[in-house]
């Protein structure tokens, strides 16, 4: 029996939606409030400003794709619902950066890990970046509502054997490790929450906020570039919309104008930043695009006698933050440990060489374990930090330095990793690494290691979680935005989404997103109601 497409049947009903794609002419639209990006931040602010009254409209660079699409293929995934089709790299090409670019943003592709911004990560941000207002006792019930709206609680079934490895290992060890919440209502267990949901289990954007919002009289204008925010004085007057073609690549040569009360931009750690720039819009302290984290991820896979199928279940379901707060704050470089899911393409992408050497692994896929390590980037001065710019063409590229200090936290990661995994029962370890091989014994791990070249492109390095580039707080002179993110210089433009954060959280993302611009829509409700 097919599953039902609730997106699908809205449309039908009547959703108004445009496609930049198919227009015939030039088009003009008017809203209360429009909103650039359709993730978390878009997304949520959308249903909440829509439900106070606002006709809302959403701008998404990327197609609309619902649950029938949806095929659990890599070749399709890929190519149509990320940012450059799966291509995004840093400035240099060292590392891969997972973004998503369709309507629901990379709600709509992310593994589903639900994380509360960690209470150590608010206290630094009040403390170190002028941020007011939100400290855990504050957000604590944003959180919570928002967990409840999308259905986050923590896996109530039990790890799939790629998670099993982070539980098996730690326990052995006597390490720290919890469960998952995921953000999933009905979730069939597939494990390809990375090429959309065919099952509309997971609690995208895509399933919740968007359709709330069209169901509200909200509108939806998709595969359509926000180019640049039309300024006059300390305003915005509009937005100049380029419609794209239906691969969402090339400009069709169709401009769409929009005109609103009040402006929010809500494209991600690098989109967000990258308006601005093409704007020109008011930077008196150059912030635009500065601090900007990654939490860079660094992996070793391993081989077990059992079964692992990592291409199957709940990607990530367990998580261990033994190395995450050991060493305090702004100590030395720490991570979170979780597991990516290997489906055929990511997996041969990450085991890395070529040939006869990458075939050899792949063969051994279905007893492969993976882990990875996040960076928390960012809270010290030595910390690996990235700058947004732009091409000659007008796109944006993430430059991102890497530091010593964060070199040793990749070697410590990789030792880490490697220790938990021969604890679990591996019978080989791989860091990956250019210059590594498969080792047997924990101490041959620990030789290999402290013998790596750790440098770029050795190092097989990626994120799926851009954050800064337009950091909040109070000081104009080191922040874009306020706490409640309005922008410090334009009147009518809040940004709602992680480029806001002053640094990386230590966590995945996207519930410290959700939480966060719920309270600032909710907020820039009570303004515009009150002016």
């Amino acid at each position: 029996m097919p599953v039902p497409d609730p997106f699908a049947e809205g449309l039908a009903r009547g959703w108004k939606t445009h496609d930049g794609s198919r227009l015939e002419q030039d088009l003009s639209l008017e809203a209360d409030i429009a909103i650039v990006g359709s993730g978390a931040g878009g997304g949520t602010s959308a249903e909440i400003l829509s439900a106070a009254g606002f006709k809302v409209l959403l701008i998404e660079e990327g197609p609309l794709k619902t649950s029938r699409d949806f095929k659990m293929q890599e070749t399709e995934a890929y190519t149509s619902l990320y940012q450059e089709g799966v291509g995004r790299m840093s400035k240099d090409g060292a590392i891969t950066i997972l973004q998503g670019r369709a309507v629901g943003g990379t709600t709509l592709v992310n593994w589903t890990s639900s994380f509360r911004t960690p209470e150590p990560t608010l206290q630094h941000w009040a403390r170190e970046h002028g941020v007011v207002g939100h400290d855990p006792a504050q957000m604590a019930p944003w959180f919570e509502r928002m967990e409840q709206r999308l259905g986050v609680a923590p896996w109530a079934i039990p790890p799939n054997p790629n998670n099993e490895v982070i539980r098996a290992g730690c326990d052995k060890l006597g390490y720290d490790w919890k469960i998952i919440p995921r953000n999933v209502r009905g979730c069939w267990n597939l494990g390809y929450c990375g090429l959309g949901c065919p099952t509309n289990a997971k609690q995208s954007m895509l399933v919740t906020s968007i359709p709330a919002t069209l169901e509200r009289g909200g509108e939806l204008l998709y595969l359509a570039r926000a180019e640049r925010l039309l300024i006059e004085g300390d305003r915005v007057a509009g937005i100049e919309c380029l419609g794209l073609d239906a691969r969402g690549v090339a400009p069709n040569g169709r401009k769409i104008r929009v005109k609103a009360r009040h402006y929010i931009l809500a494209g991600g750690g690098i989109n967000t930043p990258a308006i601005l720039l093409r704007s020109s819009a008011p930077d008196p302290h150059r912030r635009t695009g500065k601090r900007t984290y990654l939490h860079l991820v660094n992996f070793s896979a391993a081989q077990f006698e059992r079964v692992i199928n990592p291409f199957y279940g709940a990607p990530q379901s367990v998580y261990s933050d033994q190395f995450q707060w050991e060493d305090g704050v702004a100590g030395r470089q720490s991570y979170k440990l979780e597991v990516p899911p290997l489906q055929p393409a990511l997996a041969a992408t990450l085991l890395g060489r070529f040939g006869l050497d990458n075939a050899l692994r792949m063969e051994q896929l279905p007893h492969t374990n993976v882990m990875l390590a996040l960076m928390r980037d960012g809270f010290h001065p030595d910390s690996a930090e990235g700058r947004v710019e732009l091409r000659g063409d007008g796109s944006p590229v993430l430059d991102y330095r890497m530091t010593d200090y964060s070199w040793d936290g990749i070697r410590r990661a990789f030792h880490s990793m490697a220790e938990i995994q021969f604890a679990a029962g591996a019978k080989a370890v791989l860091p990956l690494h250019a210059d590594a091989g498969h080792v047997q014994t924990l101490g041959e791990a620990r030789r290999l290691i402290d013998e790596l070249p750790l440098a770029l492109y050795r190092t097989r390095l990626g994120s799926a979680h851009v954050m800064g580039g337009c950091a909040m707080g109070e000081d104009p002179r080191q922040a874009v935005c306020d706490s409640l993110g309005r922008h410090h210089q334009l009147g009518n433009l809040s940004i709602h989404d992680g480029s806001l954060f002053p640094t990386s959280i230590g966590a995945n993302p996207q519930l410290s997103i959700y939480a966060l611009t719920a309270k600032l829509a909710t907020r820039l409700a009570e303004r515009l109601e009150s002016a």
